[in-house]
């Protein structure tokens, strides 16, 4: 249900995403999303890798400040007002941030969402028998 997420927290430099990028390109690790949020000074990198335990410590390893966080990756419908019938679905749970999937899973795109509650989220999806993308079924798509 729930999927780990890795937040990197980087140096807002050039060269530092790839740095990260290589890093796990050492390591045989790959990136299946991301999503780069910055600030004038430093950036928060989430990444979702199939390994995600082997992953934080390379990263970890190699300098990198890794944290863990629960997110859940949901199908969206690919056309206009798909994904405004999800956050209608997960109207009363709050989001902190979303991003998008790079692949689609069953002719739908899939959505990352971080809420300040996931089990109250996962509830209101179970209840409006909505799907949830499965961390093994995840990373066969990408």
């Amino acid at each position: 249900m729930k999927i780990t997420q890795l937040s990197l927290f980087v140096e807002n430099r050039p060269g530092t995403l790839n740095d990260v990028c290589r890093t796990l390109k050492e390591h045989n690790i790959n990136i299946s999303t991301l999503s780069l949020a910055d600030t004038q000074s430093f950036g928060i990198l989430r990444l979702l890798v199939k390994e995600h335990q082997r992953a934080k410590t390379v990263l970890e390893q190699n300098g990198f400040v890794v944290k863990t966080t629960e997110v859940l990756a949901i199908p969206v419908a690919n056309c206009p007002g798909g994904l405004a019938q999800l956050l209608d679905t997960l109207k009363d749970c709050q989001v902190e941030y979303m991003y998008a999937f790079a692949s689609e899973v069953h002719d739908r795109a899939v959505m990352v969402f971080r809420f300040a509650d996931p089990d109250q989220a996962l509830a209101v999806l179970k209840a409006a028998h909505s799907d949830i993308v499965q961390e093994a079924e995840l990373f066969t798509f990408a």
